[in-house]
Order: structure tokens, then C-alpha cells, then sequence
């Protein structure tokens, strides 16, 4: 999403988030096609609203982090699912697939105050924010060329399913991934030294620039 989205793990950063944040919202994520659905119509309402964090559980990692929110806010676990929350109560979940624009769009509006436009606003903000900055410091030289590559690829592989699809095919298309929706580093950066070596795929930074320029054009 954009800065203010946090991974949450343990019972223990469940709680601090909820009492940490006036606002703020829960993301479950599963690892069906669900939970990417789902994601992008969340993404769509509060990619623009830094006032309202969110934070996402990884469920098949994060067990515990899932309980917390069922026993705290008494609501029947599911996943993918979202749960709005305002000064620590929960204000409303909605589950699977009735995490849509639709059903989602009353509810928030009923929670969250107008959204203040920001004069003093330096430029664009999407929810690739973070590849954008990881490209420039690549091709700012601040990162070697290996590094890059693999944060890139880790980062995409950790945040890959809470992608929209036109997001993950752009973000995709750097490497041409030719395993879907899997993310596997080592085997990606194994095909890519062989086309580059035979010849068949150009050199990393062009790219990188081309996937800059794209993403900067959002």
C-alpha cells in the first residue's frame, strides 16, 4: 500500500497497532485468489488515506496475530478479511468475498472522516512507493546491482498476492517470471543470467529505468 502499512506477527504487535492507532485497519491475508481480490478493493479506498494504517496478517505465517483478532473483537476468523477498527473497538469485518467496492465503500464512509486534501503535497504517491524507492537507489548507486536484485525480488514475493493484477503483472514484467503468481528468487535469477548470456534479454538497468518511468507515470 504505502508507508503506513505494517506487518503484524505476534498477539503482542496486534495490540500495540490497535491502541497505538485512533483508526485503523486489519487486513487478513490467505493465499487464494480471494485475498488478492479482496486486497485491491481495500487498496482502493484507503491508498490515498495515510490517516488510516493498516496492518497485515500473514495468516498462514502469523497464526497467533489471526487469534488475537478473533478473541479480542469476538468476530469468527476468515480469511481473507478486513476489520475496521476505531479508538480500539471494532467497527465492522467483512470476509471473503463480500470484500468489495460496494460493500466497503458505505461502511468506511460511515467510520472516516472526509479525507483533507494536502496542499503542501510534494508530488505522487501509489502503493508501489517502495519498489520506486529501491529503483532509485539502484540507479542512484547506492545499491549494488545484486542487491538490488534480490530485494526486489523478496519484496515482491512477500507482498505479491496482496497485489491488484495490473500491479503484479507491471511489477512483474521487470523479470517475465515464468512460474504465475509464484515467487521464486534463486530460479528467476538463474534464467535471467542464461538469456542474458545467450543474448536473448537486455541488460537489468534499462529496465529498471523503463519500470521507473512506468511506475512514476501512475
Amino acid at each position: 500500500m504505502r508507508e503506513r502499512m505494517y506487518a503484524l506477527t505476534t498477539p503482542e504487535e496486534v495490540d500495540a497497532f490497535i491502541a497505538e492507532n485512533p483508526v485503523a485497519a486489519v487486513f487478513k491475508a490467505g493465499t487464494c485468489h480471494k485475498t488478492m481480490q479482496g486486497w485491491g478493493n481495500v487498496e482502493f479506498f484507503l491508498k490515498d488515506r495515510p490517516d488510516v494504517p493498516v496492518g497485515v496478517i500473514r495468516v498462514v505465517e502469523a497464526r497467533p496475530a489471526s487469534n488475537r483478532v478473533a478473541e479480542v473483537t469476538g468476530i469468527t476468523h476468515q480469511s481473507p478479511q478486513i476489520v475496521l477498527f476505531k479508538d480500539g473497538q471494532a467497527q465492522f469485518d467483512l470476509d471473503n468475498w463480500s470484500i468489495t467496492k460496494e460493500n466497503l465503500e458505505p461502511r468506511l464512509g460511515a467510520v472516516l472522516p472526509p479525507l483533507q486534501a494536502d496542499v503542501n503535497a510534494g508530488g505522487k504517491r501509489t502503493s508501489l512507493e517502495p519498489y520506486a524507492q529501491l529503483m532509485d537507489r539502484y540507479l542512484g548507486g547506492q545499491i549494488s546491482e545484486q542487491q538490488f536484485q534480490w530485494t526486489y525480488l523478496e519484496m515482491f514475493k512477500n507482498d505479491s498476492n496482496l497485489r491488484s493484477e495490473d500491479e503484479f503483472a507491471l511489477l512483474d514484467s521487470l523479470y517475465g517470471n515464468p512460474d504465475d503468481h509464484h515467487i521464486h528468487a534463486g530460479a528467476i535469477l538463474s534464467l535471467e543470467t542464461q538469456m542474458q548470456q545467450s543474448g536473448q534479454l537486455e541488460a537489468l538497468r534499462p529496465r529498471v529505468e523503463r519500470l521507473r518511468e512506468q511506475i512514476n507515470a501512475l
